[in-house]
């Protein structure tokens, strides 16, 4: 969700995010589609590839108690070097 303020998504930033949803979790594995994980909100290109409970789901995911990102040690940088290793695969 964009705000009122922020720039329009450009052709390559529609692509990327595309191409992330498409990949499986970079935490727990589960198979695609999946949800973009904007490291910083309006950044596109570092968007990490999460399923919904990965994501935001209030015991495992990154915006509830992070439970499934703590068992697996990961962060954020983590999860995004995950996501980009696979894009590159």
């Amino acid at each position: 969700m964009r705000s009122k303020n922020s720039a329009p998504i450009t052709a390559s930033e529609s692509r990327h995010l595309g191409r992330v949803k498409s990949l499986a979790c970079s935490v727990c594995d589960t198979p695609g589609p999946v949800e973009a994980h904007h490291i910083k909100q309006g950044c596109h290109f570092t968007a990490v590839a999460v399923c919904p409970d990965c994501h935001r789901g209030s015991f495992a995911g990154w915006h509830g108690q992070k439970r499934a990102w703590i068992a697996r040690k990961l962060g954020e940088i983590d999860a995004l070097n995950i996501t980009l290793q696979r894009l590159a695969a």
